[in-house]
């Protein structure tokens, strides 16, 4: 029997013709239940429920992925939102942070996609960046104009990490996102960085945590890149 792998849900509005009103729908990227397949896995899709079932949803799958998104509200890690900041879903907030917290406490694997990652080192304690398109200090560009599938800058990955076995150093990832990890919460480990020090990777592999994060999106390059890959099928033997 395949393992269980739930993906996180999102909510939207879907548009109806005439004057019948739009109603909200879950949904979430398909991409991500194919790869998923691909890495041997059944993919299962868990709606923007409430945050007392988390205990429930994880107790039914073997492993978890954290899908992309809007930007996490500030508010989570005890900061004011800035100007800078996107649309934010205060509630998927919620929800993802009783699930990440719940596959935690009953020791199922984790893999945070973009904002799955981001919101994995929040759930810890951890801090972010709310926007790095004006900073200075970051001259990668990290929200990428080119279409998805394309692999736009550098990941310079540790060689000693449990990452490196499944990701070859300096390789190449697409990248859609303008907030980052700021403050580290542990027990993560920064195990890629893009050249402007831009945290692109985390990971916690332990007997009490089992937990990969990628900032990129490996479920919009899998067909062609086998790294992106063994993100998943990593997930899936973890579980």
């Amino acid at each position: 029997m395949q393992p269980l792998i739930g993906i996180t849900g999102n909510t939207t509005l879907l548009s109806r013709p005439g004057d019948v009103s739009a109603f909200e729908i879950n949904y979430s990227p398909r991409s991500i239940s194919t790869a998923v397949q691909h890495a041997g896995g059944t993919p299962l899709i868990i709606p923007m429920t409430q945050p007392e079932d988390a205990a429930q949803y994880i107790s039914a799958v073997d492993g978890l992925v954290l899908a992309g998104g809007q930007d996490i509200s500030p508010l989570f890690y005890g900061e004011e939102p800035q100007k800078v900041i996107g649309a934010v879903s205060p509630e998927r907030d919620r929800i993802e942070l009783a699930l990440i917290k719940e596959a935690i406490q009953q020791k199922k694997a984790i893999l945070g996609i973009c904002r799955g990652m981001q919101l994995v080192n929040v759930a810890l304690g951890g801090t972010l960046y709310q926007d790095i398109k004006h900073d200075s200090r970051f001259t990668v560009q990290h929200d990428q104009k080119s279409q998805p599938h394309f692999a736009t800058h550098t990941v310079f990955v540790s060689e000693d990490s449990y990452l490196g076995r499944l990701i070859p150093d300096k390789s190449l990832v697409n990248s859609f996102h303008h907030q980052a990890i700021r403050d580290l919460a542990e027990p993560l480990h920064a195990t890629a960085r893009s050249k402007d020090e831009v945290i692109e990777a985390v990971e916690a592999m332990d007997d009490n945590y089992s937990i990969v994060g990628v900032q990129w999106h490996p479920e919009l390059t899998f067909e062609t890149d086998h790294p992106s890959l063994a993100l998943f099928q990593d997930l899936v033997e973890r579980t």
